[in-house]
């Protein structure tokens, strides 16, 4: 009986590892079949490089260069901000904070993770984007570096709680031996625990990438949603995925914004994949 028991789990499991993977699969031929539809009628050279998105003008324009940009942008600059913080985070509570200062900050982090987009990017718009207004004398708080800000704050319980647990999995071994060796507190976590966990923190890195360029609620709100092409962290910027939020509501079914819409779909899913395969890759890296 405890055999069949187990037995039936472990089908179970397999069942609902494939059922995930099938769905995955189906969404992504849905985009497929929406998406393409739009390269009948327009270049995807024009698509991918094109400098000017005009979905409702005469004649229509379907350049979504400037929303690569503003996601790149936004994603870069909240990775400058999150990864130093996140990191340097989970070193302390890794190896350095004491029991119950641990707990809290570990029950912070949780708490951070949990609070919705939608309410930061309405933080977001209260509090730091007329600081960033105040700060650098621009005519509007909603810029680039407002979004990156906001995005850092959601991408660090990501990134904190991964590095956090590559490095407890690192052998007590390691560091029983750098001590034994004469290596002080500081040594021994910057050249022999950091270096055996890189790859769970080159993986905490990319998963927290993917979640800054996912997110939408809080990017459509203080970024400023301007489709140009950036030249500073400094101006109103627009992403793919607020794009998509945005414009989904009022695209006619069946229409080339509708087909330009899912095509963009493609390109955040073929993006999202990539950086969490690359991230898969470090975390199982030897």
């Amino acid at each position: 009986m405890r055999k069949f028991k187990e037995f039936i789990v472990e089908k179970l499991i397999l069942i609902c590892g494939l059922f995930c993977i099938l769905v995955v699969v189906l969404i992504f031929i849905f985009l497929l079949k929406e998406g393409l539809t739009l390269f009948k009628t327009v270049p995807l050279s024009h698509f991918l490089f094109g400098k000017n998105w005009y979905p409702i003008s005469e004649p229509a324009q379907f350049g979504i260069l400037p929303l690569i940009l503003g996601s790149l942008l936004v994603t870069v600059g909240a990775a400058i901000i999150s990864i130093p913080i996140g990191v340097g985070c989970a070193i302390y509570i890794a190896e350095v904070a004491p029991l119950k200062t641990k707990e809290i900050l570990k029950a912070g982090i949780e708490l951070l993770a949990a609070i919705p987009s939608v309410v930061l990017g309405f933080i977001g718009m209260i509090t730091l984007v007329p600081w960033i207004k105040t700060i650098f004398k621009l005519p509007t708080g909603l810029t680039a570096l407002s979004g990156s800000i906001m995005l850092a704050f959601m991408a660090m319980p990501t990134i904190v709680s991964i590095a956090e647990d590559a490095l407890y999995s690192v052998p007590k071994s390691y560091k029983e031996g750098a001590l034994a060796l004469g290596a002080t507190r500081w040594q021994t976590i910057w050249r022999v625990e950091l270096s055996a966990a890189s790859s769970g923190i080159l993986a905490a890195v990319m998963l927290g990438i993917g979640r800054v360029i996912g997110e939408t609620m809080a990017v459509m709100m203080i970024t400023g949603n301007s489709a140009v092409i950036p030249t500073s962290i400094l101006e109103p910027v627009r992403t793919l995925t607020a794009t998509i939020a945005a414009e989904m509501g009022e695209a006619v079914v069946g229409s080339e914004h509708y087909f330009a819409l899912f095509a963009i779909g493609i390109v955040l899913f073929l993006i999202s994949f990539a950086i969490n395969v690359t991230a898969d890759m470090f975390l199982h890296k030897k």
